[in-house]
């Protein structure tokens, strides 16, 4: 199918995102709304003119009554359009905490699940100028920063899935006349109309707005020149790590002359993606939470803060897991241990039934007499990676207790520097 035309240049807009080296699969998001049903009909015609193959998927929440029928309803018209579809079901809300975020979470690693296991390599969602507006709105409205501000990332890594935005310059309105234009009618979630959300009040508020000259595409732009600045900072950030961070079995050592010569922006994140690269997480803390870190290094009081420790020197700050946290994590021998430990077995090990992998503690201190040979000071050994079998350590690779293991992390030094210029 060859689309000309209005309609051709909405598609080229949209497709050009993934040339020239289009991949081979490609997974598209699709809950029914205006904004993803486009983009599945703008990849399908795609696909026709020997674009990626495309394969369709939905989460089904579970929040709402109707959720599983909408879901079928895209399984009836991926299969109309010759497109196979696959819904996924997400039955992890318990009520504690966030909702919209545990779910959000929920859906995309659900999906990059469901795509590695296809074989698929990327997967394209909705998003649209339209998002990236409210979305700058809201965080408008929270006081945020430069890294608040910033645009919505076109594309992202989770595993080894690539997420693509391909309509972040596309608005709403565009995606819907073509809609109309197919006769196509869309999913409206009645959660669009309730401005007990956030999001439902920024869409509104954008219609006040635009009496000023305020438009979608003019906050895009905003929060893109902003990304431009969050891009620059850390390439300061990049700059710095490499002349003050150095690394010690997991832990990251910033030699505090060269920290307190850092400008202020600067010396936040650098402390925010020690503590990101150490515990894993998706989000570092901001705010007050990284107001009193600062304030705790300046005044040289050591301090914890998610889940990892950070000691205060004369000559360097030390940021290492919190032995309190790591005390969490048990796993199997072949697991990864505490989201970046790979513990390595002796060759020679016939038997591993019956062991573990769990932090050293102070329990298992006493089984390694040569750990001050370590260098590491006794707050990061116990927060290391220690064999158990029972009440007794077998190995603590980075207490001095060998007998044939070993350990390595997942996270390297170049996975430090790349996180800081991903950014």
């Amino acid at each position: 199918m060859s689309v000309t035309g209005k309609t051709g240049l909405l598609h080229n807009r949209v497709t050009g995102f993934f040339l020239p080296a289009s991949p081979e699969m490609l997974g598209v998001a699709v809950s029914g709304g205006s904004d993803s049903l486009a983009l599945l009909h703008i990849l399908r015609d795609w696909q026709e003119e020997g674009g990626s193959k495309i394969y369709a998927v939905t989460v089904d929440h579970g929040l709402r009554s109707e959720a599983a029928e909408e879901a079928e309803q895209v399984a009836q018209l991926c299969s109309g359009l010759g497109i196979p579809h696959q819904t996924l079901k997400w039955q992890g809300w318990d009520g504690q905490g966030n909702l919209s975020d545990r779910a959000r979470r929920a859906r995309y690693r659900l999906m990059a699940d469901w795509a590695e296991a296809q074989g698929i390599s990327h997967i394209a969602i909705g998003h649209t100028t339209d998002d990236q507006a409210e979305t700058f709105l809201m965080r408008l409205a929270r006081e945020a920063g430069v890294d608040g501000l910033s645009a919505m990332a076109e594309s992202w890594r989770q595993g080894a899935v690539t997420f693509c935005r391909p309509m972040l310059n596309v608005t709403r309105k565009e995606l819907r006349e073509d809609l109309q234009a197919r006769d196509v009618q869309w999913i409206d979630d009645p959660s669009n109309e309730d401005d007990t959300y956030q999001r439902v009040r920024a869409r509104q508020a954008m219609g006040h707005l635009a009496d000023l000259g305020i438009t979608a595409r003019g906050l895009s732009t905003v929060a893109k020149h902003m990304a431009e600045v969050r891009q620059t900072l850390y390439w300061y950030v990049f700059l710095a790590a490499r002349e003050c961070v150095r690394f010690q079995a997991g832990d990251i050592i910033i030699d505090r002359k060269g920290y307190r010569a850092l400008r202020p922006e600067v010396a936040r994140r650098l402390l925010q993606m020690a503590l990101k690269w150490i515990n894993g997480t998706d989000y570092a803390p901001r705010g007050r939470a990284m107001d009193l870190l600062l304030e705790s290094i300046r005044g040289g009081t050591d301090m914890t803060l998610q889940g990892c420790l950070i000691r205060v020197g004369q000559e360097q700050l030390r940021v290492s897991r919190e032995a309190d946290a790591a005390a969490e994590t048990k796993t199997e021998i072949s697991d990864i241990w505490d989201g970046r430990w790979r513990v390595i077995a002796p060759e020679n090990a016939m038997d591993l039934k019956g062991l573990e992998i769990r932090s050293l503690g102070e329990s298992g201190l006493p089984f390694c007499p040569d750990r001050r040979d370590s260098g590491l000071p006794a707050t990061s050994l116990r927060a290391s990676p220690a064999v158990w079998q029972g009440q007794e350590v077998l190995a603590a690779p980075l207490a001095g207790l060998h007998n044939g293991w070993q350990v390595e992390l997942i996270r390297d030094e170049d996975h430090f520097f790349s996180m800081l210029l991903s950014h």
